[in-house]
């Protein structure tokens, strides 16, 4: 299903690529956009964002450097790799009107390794067209920033030293958690412990980076490492486990973040929605993260 056209499918449905960038005149970038998916209208003030990306003849892209599965640089080959690395290039095809393998074939994607605290940022600045890094979606995001249908849906995990021999929430006391900075984990941490009853009083530590995280619990300087399950299997080992993970909370959907009111906004949630429908999502999360979505 990655050689799928996307100038076929939507020739069937009636849209056309076409109709999405020849916008421009109606819906430029920069307005304001009603809607939460990246759907809603857009201003006739500002230029076209696909137009844009068209002319410069790549799509940049925030992605994750550090998450397997999901935005990983291979240090072997130096290349990134994952599912949002593919989806990337999903809609790359869908902006240059190719398939799949001819958005990868000629690197039409340029990526950009973010953070939690540099996504949305990079976002406002131009820099980056859409950014594809495990970025949940939250009402108070999409006040500044179009999202797209969600494509994978995830819960917090807890991750803790084996030797510790922990069974408990309530073993963690007020010992300090690891977590991400500007990520919304420490929240559903605090969340989760009052909901469940628990009686433990965890510190939290921000930290830029997941590897400093890892480091710093295996150093004794967090006595957790709390994040999304996805992320924190990039970590796992012999000597960690997670603590409690029957408990399912903190469900988060990721989506592909862009420009609040663009009009790539659309096309990045039609690309998404296509691919749930057509089962290519499901395929890929079953070739990078061995489950079914």
């Amino acid at each position: 299903m990655k050689n799928i056209s996307r100038r076929n499918f939507l020739q069937v449905c009636g849209l056309g690529i076409v109709a999405a960038a020849g916008a421009s005149a109606l819906s430029g970038c920069g307005g304001d956009s009603g809607s939460t998916t990246g759907g809603g209208s857009s201003t006739a003030s500002g230029d076209s964002k696909i137009q844009t990306i068209k002319d410069r003849g790549k799509l940049n892209c925030g992605v994750k450097a550090d998450v397997l599965g999901y935005g990983y640089l291979n240090t072997e080959t130096n290349e990134y790799e994952g599912l949002e690395i593919d989806i990337c290039y999903q809609i790359a095809a869908a902006v240059f009107d190719v398939t799949y393998d001819e958005a990868k074939a000629q690197g039409l994607c340029e990526f950009t390794t973010v953070t939690p605290s540099t996504r949305g940022t990079l976002i406002d600045s131009g820099q980056l067209d859409i950014v594809a890094a495990t970025y949940t979606i939250t009402d108070e995001r999409k006040e500044s920033w179009d999202f797209s249908t969600a494509y994978r849906t995830d819960s917090v995990g807890i991750m803790v030293k084996k030797a510790n021999g922990w069974t408990s929430m309530n073993d963690l006391g007020s010992n300090t958690i690891g977590v991400s900075t500007g990520s919304t984990t420490q929240s559903l941490v605090e969340q989760m412990i009052s909901d469940e009853g628990f009686t433990c009083t965890p510190q939290f530590v921000e930290y830029q980076s997941y590897p400093e995280i890892k480091d710093a619990l295996d150093a004794g300087m967090v006595q957790a490492f709390a994040m999304d399950r996805s992320t924190l299997n990039t970590y796992m080992d012999d000597t960690v486990e997670l603590l409690q993970p029957e408990i399912e909370f903190g469900t988060q959907e990721y989506g592909v973040a862009t420009e609040k009111g663009c009009d790539l906004s659309e096309l990045v949630d039609e690309t998404i929605v296509e691919l749930l429908d057509n089962g290519w999502i499901d395929e890929e999360i079953t070739t990078w993260l061995g489950d079914a979505a």
